[in-house]
């Protein structure tokens, strides 16, 4: 066939397996293919608009999806048109569920009187003044819902935790109270070496005898470490008392390890040697 330009158009017909289209616009795709006319067989299962209503939480949300869908002002809201298109969706599943089409009812009997009150003439109140618009009350249940929907919905989009991301969790086993390694024999051998090498260094020509108590001796070590969290090893001699001192001095301190009134502590091998209260004095 040909047009007033006498341009050959072929004709919808002339498509071999093509049913008759508008411009060739396919309405729908089918496994890739375009579907340019609805099959003559297609099949709408009954409850399909079950499925579509229970999509909504409820009548707030069907009335808001079909006014903002209308692109109708919130703020005025064509009753008619609304009650028209709400009644449509509730009178088709009224019949096959109405469990789910109970709760909707409520909402088109509100509808369909806000909608008898608005044919009615304005009455004026007892001070003379306007009564309120029969929608105020569905207005503000409508955009107070619209909030916590979108505020719903904001929060839904923030990670969860077991959602979104796994918490990681580390189990670290560690002591309440640092524990020192034991002072070897001979790291103690080594330090007593060296507090004699000491000794010999400052030198008496004067004789003298002398009685000397391990016990206290004892006392004066603990009076030393007293207020004090760790004591040097060998700031608990006094090398200028002469070598009898300081061998009394070194047992009263192997009586107070052995009653564990002292602990004898080093960091790590050939590290100093330190010297602590083993009891908190009151």
């Amino acid at each position: 066939m040909s047009d007033d330009t006498g341009l050959e158009t072929p004709a919808a017909t002339d498509l071999p397996g093509q049913p008759e289209v508008v411009d060739h616009l396919a309405v729908a795709r089918l496994y890739g293919e375009p579907l340019f006319a609805l099959p003559q067989d297609l099949y709408i299962p009954p409850d399909a608009l079950e499925v579509f209503l229970e999509a909504f939480e409820g009548p707030l949300d069907l009335l808001l999806y079909l006014i903002r869908k209308q692109n109708f002002n919130i703020l005025d809201i064509p009753m008619a048109a609304v009650t028209r298109q709400y009644l449509s969706y509730v009178e088709e599943i009224r019949s096959r569920n109405l469990e789910l089409a109970s709760e909707y009812l409520l909402m088109a009997a509100m509808l369909i009187e806000i909608k008898s009150r608005m044919l009615l003439p304005p009455k004026k109140t007892d001070s003379g003044e306007e009564a309120e618009d029969p929608r105020a009350e569905l207005v503000r249940r409508l955009l107070e819902y619209e909030q916590i929907k979108l505020a719903a919905h904001q929060l839904g989009t923030l990670p969860q935790i077991g959602r979104d991301f796994l918490r990681a969790q580390i189990h670290i086993e560690q002591s309440l109270q640092p524990r020192f390694p034991d002072v070897a024999i001979s790291e103690l051998q080594a330090a007593w070496r060296d507090i004699l090498k000491r000794a010999k260094l400052v030198q008496h020509h004067t004789i003298t005898r002398e009685e000397l108590s391990v016990r206290e001796h004892m006392s004066i070590v603990l009076r030393k470490l007293q207020g004090r969290k760790f004591v040097e090893f060998e700031e608990l001699f006094d090398p200028s008392r002469g070598r009898p001192v300081l061998v009394v001095t070194f047992v009263a301190l192997l009586e107070l390890g052995k009653e564990t009134l002292v602990e004898i502590t080093q960091a790590e091998a050939f590290a100093p040697i330190y010297v602590r209260l083993a009891y908190t004095p009151a």
